[in-house]
């Protein structure tokens, strides 16, 4: 690594929302396709897909470093900027939230910047250990997170996302090894989750599926489809990244909104 990183390129979104968190989005020459968070990520130079990224693009950027993820990219990518002479910093696949917080304390002191990653995620964490005070002696809620419906995709207990549900005041049905098994409806039917969580920024997609799910004749005698109990959060949850936290602050008020002192500040309860 160089002694001053002064050009960063971005090959994953979670690694350009935490650049950003950090403040040094003005360090930032390249990022990929689909950084799209925050706006200001969209007026970047393009460098294309994370898992086929344009070498030639990035050699053009002339970046001190790349950043990228053994979540999303490949290691085909990393060996070839790697012959090309470009360091290369890969955070590890995150399995926790705890994780999680390590690797942006770790992207803050690859690019010198270790003060104030010790700071963000100190607020992080005192975020996580204030919703957990409100949490305290109450019950986990039983869950389905929902990736995708059709085929069914949900996630393992080895994700970080299955740890964030944790961090929210709920537990995942499914306790499977594989990160997103594939399941029947049959085994939904019979784990009867209490309530249905999507991650997505778009609620009126989210009441669709949902509508669709209930329309499935297994599915109807489903304790969250006869109470209608579902959760919508941002889909910053799938990001490993500082946002994460809002995320799950934002499911532990709707699966438990008696648990805070202005439940209709949240944004919205369990339906």
């Amino acid at each position: 690594m160089p002694a001053r990183i002064e050009r960063i390129v971005s090959l994953a979104p979670s690694m350009t929302e935490t650049v950003f968190a950090l403040g040094l989005q003005a360090r930032l020459a390249g990022v990929t396709d689909y950084c799209d968070y925050p706006l200001e990520a969209l007026a970047i130079a393009k460098v294309g897909g994370a898992l086929t990224p344009s070498l030639e693009r990035i050699v053009e950027l002339r970046p001190d470093v790349v950043l990228a993820t053994t979540l999303l990219n490949r290691r085909e990518t990393v060996d070839a900027l790697d012959q090309l002479g470009i360091p290369v910093f890969a955070a590890r696949d995150p399995h926790s939230v705890q994780d999680v917080l390590l690797e942006i304390a770790s992207v803050a002191d690859v690019l010198d910047a270790a003060e104030r990653g010790t700071t963000l995620v100190a607020e992080l964490r005192q975020r996580l250990a204030a919703l957990q005070q409100n949490l305290a002696g109450r019950k986990p809620r039983r869950v389905l997170f929902i990736v995708w419906h059709d085929p069914l995709i949900t996630i393992g207990r080895n994700t970080f996302i299955a740890d964030a549900l944790r961090h929210a005041g709920g537990e995942s049905v499914i306790d499977l090894e594989q990160d997103w098994p594939r399941i029947s409806l049959e085994e939904v039917v019979r784990l009867d989750p209490e309530v249905l969580v999507f991650a997505s920024s778009h609620s009126e997609a989210v009441l669709q599926t949902f509508e669709a799910l209930a329309g499935r004749p297994a599915w109807q005698n489903l304790t969250a489809i006869k109470k209608r109990q579902y959760a919508t959060i941002s889909d910053a949850v799938n990001r490993p990244a500082p946002r994460l936290v809002q995320a799950i602050e934002q499911l532990a008020r709707q699966l438990h909104p008696e648990a805070f002192a202005a439940p209709s500040a949240a944004p919205g309860g369990v339906r």
